[in-house]
């Protein structure tokens, strides 16, 4: 049987501290698979750190934010027709020892795994308003879909070469994890949550504030209530 053609996306902004460190880790622990940094405008020398590794570089002249940068990456994986594909944040919080699993998981006939912090009860500790925010939109896409997510924001996700094409065509652009996780169900893919240990940042700290996970919750609800709406032009 041939193997499935796999590909590592790892959307970056600002990740100077961090970005060669991760890649090497996924090429130490995951020898066949492809990499992509997709260098999301950053301001720092995170592209010149990228270019040390043996990451393929897609340089966006303008920051996007995670949706554009997600989708790039996406697009580059399609038109190189790969199997599978799997996000994978620049800041060492996803551990990459876990991909052999989820590319496993995959080929078992998953449209889409997600690397979860909370289907099964692990070390990891959320901030307040974010496991809050997590919460609200748990409930909304079980009440909407019937089916619980219980990570909904998780970035750490594989894709089959269908849901690839989905998300190459339309990608939401901002906060695009629970909205994508919604729309795949609304659309019968075969989703699995696999429970992994998420680490803390390499180095740097997040940008998300208690104020922006509040404005998260809102603009998150509102997106998963409008995608409903939309679903028949998705």
């Amino acid at each position: 049987m041939e193997k499935n053609k796999v590909l590592v996306v790892i959307p970056a902004y600002n990740e100077e501290e961090n970005i060669q460190t991760v890649v090497n880790e996924v090429d130490k622990t995951n020898s066949m698979v492809d990499v992509v940094v997709v260098n999301d405008g950053s301001k720092d020398e995170t592209l010149e750190k990228a270019k040390l590794t043996k990451a393929k570089i897609i340089d966006l002249p303008n920051n996007l934010g995670i949706g554009g940068a997600v989708q790039t990456g996406m697009l580059y994986a399609n038109k190189n027709d790969y199997d599978i594909a799997i996000q994978l944040d620049a800041d060492g919080q996803h551990d990459p020892q876990y991909i052999e699993q989820m590319v496993q998981k995959i080929e078992e006939g998953y449209d889409m795994v997600i690397g979860s912090r909370f289907v099964q009860k692990t070390g990891y500790k959320q901030t307040f308003f974010r496991m809050l925010g997590i919460n609200i939109t748990s409930l909304l896409i079980k009440q909407i879909t019937g089916v619980k997510i219980h990570d909904t924001t998780s970035g750490f996700r594989a894709v089959n070469k269908e849901v690839i094409k989905e998300f190459a065509k339309r990608y939401p652009y901002d906060y695009p994890e629970p909205e994508t996780n919604m729309k795949m169900i609304l659309k019968k893919k075969k989703i699995l949550e696999m429970p992994v240990e998420m680490r803390k940042r390499i180095a740097g700290k997040s940008f998300i504030t208690p104020v922006k996970s509040v404005k998260y919750m809102v603009k998150v609800t509102l997106s998963l209530l409008m995608a409903k709406l939309k679903l028949k032009e998705y």
